[in-house]
């Protein structure tokens, strides 16, 4: 799927599902990275809680924002 501008729409991160992104989880690994440094998934409605616990079990969600909050 294309967006207007031509640029691809951004899917959601879980695996097998081709929904549009309507949210961004992020996340970082503190082993890994700095404090200040995010990674994004990318999540539909339907697995914004599904993908949210993933990464709060482990300790790496720092937030949920709207995808278009993300820039």
């Amino acid at each position: 799927m294309s967006a207007p501008d031509g640029e691809l729409e951004p899917i959601c991160s879980a695996r097998g599902c081709r929904l549009p992104a309507l949210w961004a989880l992020r996340w970082n690994n503190p082993r890994l990275h700095t404090p200040e440094r995010r990674k994004v998934w990318l999540a539909c409605d339907e697995h914004r809680a599904s993908l949210s616990d993933h990464l709060a079990a482990r300790g790496f969600l720092r937030d949920v924002v709207a995808y278009d909050e993300v820039g």
